[in-house]
């Protein structure tokens, strides 16, 4: 969720909770006092921070102590070893990366939206039963130049630079056009190639930069060596050991380019092209499923909109429009073939991301029907201005959230014009917020059973609780601490593990208090079984992956 660009290639819930299982934990405490009184283990006292540390700018105390998760990071860098309470499995072995816009402001000068801040890493390294963390900003050529101009040098997501006459605008123009000021903030996710390399991803092209996970270190720029072009991309690429899959959309020729990429390779190979169906541009693409042997490309009605991109104040919907009438559409591409093998009209949707796709196959073992299944937001726009920095900071106690559910698409396979969209369970289950999911990556792809994602506990302004979604029996189990923001739940999988949910979950929570902590839970029980305390409360991250250790 983050830059997007241009290409030339172009009502309140219910708190009835009765069916779910809510743990609570309390975020006010002493820190050793009270984790002593519970009998749980604690190792590893935090370091100081060093100190050739960057300050970008004076925070409010209480502005932070009232919204950390959207405050931008207290400094440019921070590493040591944190101090464990409860028991972090011995196997879990790896470094878990967490990407996420962290920086709001150039000094006196504050953005607008959650989207444009400046890339935030997070590092949680696990070995033998420790933790150390880091953080660091990304050095993306738009956060180096705005601190060294001090203020904003490159288009964000709701930002442009200002310009000083009418032809500097027109100059601005031109540079949109041949990308050079397209931002590089690299702010959305971050991905291990089945190389190894580690990429920091956003919408824009450019904006793939490499990363040590070892010690956060920029390596440089993710340089693509074919021919292909373009401004913009997915900025949720699949990536697994074998293959990297992409969507390229086109705004000339409105449509979509598949495209594969292979482990060592920096070069896109074209697998086909789908063509829109509705619209005057092709639909959002900020994520996107697959299966097996097929490419899911959806085809929403919030479209890219070069015209507002060329205005230097936000409208409404930033970079998009939403053009009901254009309808929304699911299409399936064949891996081997580049065929589009189904394009179906469905019911109007709003989602940023897919969780995942499977094939549904009759008793001979024929493809029937793709099952994709997303955070989908009852086709109601007004999440994109609900992110606005200014809504998050200002919660006052009053339900504002859009409704949002786990939407399911059944794509038919056997011709058919129509397919369907429901929701796979109740949204009560999960307080009717659904964002941010993960699965055991060892079902991508395949039918599954369960997502961890954030959830609702009303009334809010924003997803406030971790949750396991079980889709066989349609129901959740809740884990909230009040007041506090978690990030994405992050599912790793144990070594040799046959059940599907024997793993840990990991997320970083910015706490009520000003302050925030690594948390893990029993991918199973769900339980609460260590945290561990941050120096100081981080800002709100995005994505993440796992490096699992070698």
């Amino acid at each position: 969720m983050a830059s997007l660009s241009f290409s030339s290639s172009l009502k309140p819930c219910s708190n009835n909770y009765s069916r779910k299982i809510v743990t609570r934990y309390r975020a006010k405490h002493d820190y050793n006092t009270d984790y002593q009184s519970r009998g749980l283990t604690i190792s590893n006292v935090a370091t100081k921070p060093p100190s050739n540390v960057v300050i970008p700018s004076k925070q409010d105390d209480e502005n932070i102590k009232k919204n950390v998760a959207w405050t931008s990071v207290k400094q440019e860098r921070w590493q040591g070893d944190l101090l464990v309470q409860g028991e972090i499995p011995l196997w879990l072995n790896g470094t878990y990366l967490r990407n996420g816009p962290g920086l709001w402001n150039i000094g006196d000068y504050n953005f607008r939206h959650l989207f444009d801040g400046y890339a935030t890493l997070v590092r949680l390294h696990f070995e033998n039963g420790r933790l150390a963390m880091a953080h660091r900003q990304i050095e993306s050529d738009a956060y180096k130049a705005s601190i060294e101009n001090k203020k904003l040098c490159y288009r964000e997501f709701s930002e442009v630079p200002k310009t000083d006459s009418f032809l500097s605008y027109i100059g601005d123009i031109a540079k949109l056009f041949s990308g050079a000021s397209l931002t590089d903030n690299a702010n959305t996710g971050v991905v291990k190639l089945g190389d190894g390399r580690v990429v920091c991803l956003t919408e824009t092209i450019k904006g793939s930069i490499v990363i040590d996970p070892n010690n956060l270190d920029t390596i440089g720029k993710f340089e693509y060596s074919d021919n292909l072009g373009g401004l913009i991309h997915s900025a949720h690429p699949i990536v697994t050991d074998s293959e990297f899959l992409t969507l390229l959309p086109d705004l000339i020729n409105p449509g979509y380019v598949v495209v594969r990429m292979e482990p060592g390779s920096n070069e896109r190979k074209v697998i086909g092209r789908v063509n829109c169906r509705g619209g005057p541009s092709p639909g959002w693409v900020h994520s996107f499923p697959a299966t097996e042997h097929y490419v899911v490309v959806p085809e929403m009605p919030l479209r890219y909109c070069a015209g507002n991109l060329l205005k230097a104040e936000p409208t409404p919907l930033y970079k998009f429009q939403w053009h009901p009438e254009s309808k929304a559409y699911m299409h399936v591409m064949c891996k081997a073939s580049g065929n589009v093998v189904a394009s179906v009209e469905v019911p109007l949707y709003v989602t940023f991301h897919f969780i995942n796709a499977y094939e549904e196959k009759d008793e001979e073992g024929r493809v029937t029907a793709i099952i994709a299944d997303c955070c989908e937001h009852n086709a109601d726009t007004t999440i994109l201005q609900n992110l606005t920095l200014q809504n998050l900071r200002s919660f006052s106690g009053e339900d504002v959230l859009p409704d949002a559910r786990v939407g399911r698409f059944r794509i038919p396979m056997d011709g058919s014009s129509y397919g369907s969209l429901e929701a796979a369970l109740d949204p009560n289950e999960h307080g009717k917020g659904m964002d941010m999911c993960s699965i055991n990556p060892n079902f991508l792809g395949k039918k599954y059973r369960y997502t961890y994602a954030c959830g609702a506990q009303r009334p809010c302004n924003f997803p406030n609780t971790l949750t396991k979604i079980d889709l066989m029996n349609k129901t959740a189990k809740n884990w909230v601490d009040e007041g506090s923001i978690p990030s994405e739940p992050f599912f790793v999988a144990r070594p040799g593990a046959t059940e599907e949910d024997d793993g840990v979950v990991i997320s970083m929570i910015s706490d009520k208090n000003g302050e925030g902590y690594a948390l893990l839970l029993d991918g199973s029980t769900f339980q609460e079984i260590a945290r561990a305390k941050f120096p100081y409360g981080l800002p709100y991250g995005l994505h993440g992956c796992w490096v699992p250790k070698t």
